[in-house]
């Protein structure tokens, strides 16, 4: 992550939320605060921030809190095509390692 993306964001956990929702479409606090390796509260407070903003909209699955792209506001898809150009000049190593994680089990059998 780069510095300009925090200063852009406000701070690394707003930078590394939005990264993270425009990789995988959707998430929940956990797995996006299990994804860099921080806390969640910092994680929720951005969360909350920007659904609070029209940026996310989220909506629960079970008894989780699912958090995805508010698509209706029209700023919001620019903001999503320039987090597209900033994920594709991210190293090869980092994305690796954050943004293209395995979303669902292997089939049963299936070797590694």
């Amino acid at each position: 992550m780069t510095p300009a993306l925090e200063a852009i964001f406000g701070s690394r956990s707003a930078a590394q939320v939005l990264l993270f929702l425009q990789a995988y479409g959707s998430g929940h606090a956990l797995r996006i605060a299990d994804t860099y390796s921080v806390s969640v509260s910092p994680i929720q407070r951005q969360l909350q921030r920007l659904e609070r903003d029209g940026v996310l909209l989220s909506r629960m699955v079970g008894r989780t809190r699912l958090f995805e792209f508010n698509t209706r506001n029209p700023t919001v898809r620019n903001l999503r095509d320039f987090l597209e150009a900033e994920l594709d000049l991210i190293p090869e190593e980092e994305a690796k390692a954050y943004y293209r994680q395995r979303q669902r089990p292997r089939r049963l059998g299936k070797q590694a």
